[in-house]
C-alpha cells in the first residue's frame, strides 16, 4: 500500500465523524462522580466498550458487586446517558474543519458506513457536514457488512477511484480490516480502540481526532 499517494478520502461515520461514544463516556464519568469513585485509569471507559452496563459496573469499580447493585447502577447510567443524548451527538474534534478543507482542496470524498441512510443524513446534518458528501454508501447498499470490503469497494466505484488511491478513516477493527481487504490504506481513529489495537488490525497510523490534521501530509505519508 505504501508508495501510492492517496487522492480520495473515505470516512466511516460512527466514531470517526460522529463521536457516538461521547455521551456514554460522560454518563459513566457522572455515575462515578455521584458514587464518589475515582477511576484508576484515564481511559477507564474503554472497559465498557461492547459490554452490557451491568457487566461494566464491577470493572469500573474494580471490585465485585451484587447483581442488584450492578442493575441499580446500570439503570442510573442509562438515565444519565439519556439526558446527555438529548443535547445532540457531537462531531469528533476537528471534523467540520477537516472535511471542509477537503472540499476546498477538491479532494473527492465519500462515506462508507454500517449505519442506515436515515441515520447518516440526520447525524451529518446535525454536525454541519452533510453538504460535503455526495457519495454515501450505507448498510442498505451492500449485501455484506464489515469486515467484508463491499462497502468500501462500492464507495470507490461511485467515486470512480482506484481503491489503491483511497485513504480510509476508521475507528473499528473490522472496519480497518474491510479497508485493507479492499486494497485501501487506513488510518485508525482511537475513539473506540487503542492505537496498538488499530495498528495490529492493519492501520498504517492512528489519530485521536482531526484537530490540525493536514490532508497533504497524510495523503503522501
Amino acid at each position: 500500500m505504501a508508495g501510492m499517494a492517496a487522492r480520495y478520502c473515505i470516512f466511516d461515520m460512527d466514531g470517526v465523524l460522529i463521536d457516538s461514544g461521547a455521551h456514554h463516556r460522560q454518563a459513566w464519568r457522572a455515575l462515578l462522580d455521584e458514587i464518589g469513585v475515582e477511576p484508576a485509569h484515564p481511559e477507564y471507559w474503554r472497559l465498557t466498550i461492547g459490554r452490557p452496563a451491568e457487566e461494566a459496573v464491577p470493572l469500573l469499580l474494580g471490585e465485585p458487586v451484587t447483581g442488584s447493585v450492578a442493575r441499580r447502577l446500570a439503570l442510573r447510567k442509562r438515565e444519565l446517558y439519556a439526558g446527555f443524548a438529548r443535547r445532540g451527538t457531537p462531531p469528533v474534534a476537528g471534523v467540520p474543519t477537516f472535511v471542509a478543507s477537503l472540499t476546498a482542496q477538491g479532494v473527492p470524498r465519500a462515506i462508507g458506513t454500517s449505519a442506515s441512510r436515515h441515520d447518516v443524513d440526520s447525524l451529518l446534518r446535525d454536525i454541519g457536514v452533510r453538504r460535503h458528501f455526495e457519495v454515501i454508501v450505507t448498510a442498505e447498499d451492500v449485501m455484506f457488512g464489515k469486515p467484508d470490503p463491499a462497502v468500501y469497494l462500492e464507495a470507490a466505484r461511485q467515486l470512480r477511484a482506484d481503491p489503491r488511491a483511497c485513504l480510509v478513516f476508521e475507528d473499528s477493527l473490522v472496519g480497518v480490516e474491510a479497508a485493507r481487504r479492499a486494497g485501501m490504506r487506513a488510518i485508525g481513529v482511537t475513539t473506540a480502540h487503542t492505537q496498538v489495537e488499530l495498528l495490529q488490525a492493519g492501520a498504517e497510523s492512528a489519530i485521536a481526532d482531526f484537530e490540525g490534521l493536514d490532508w497533504i501530509a497524510v495523503a503522501h505519508a
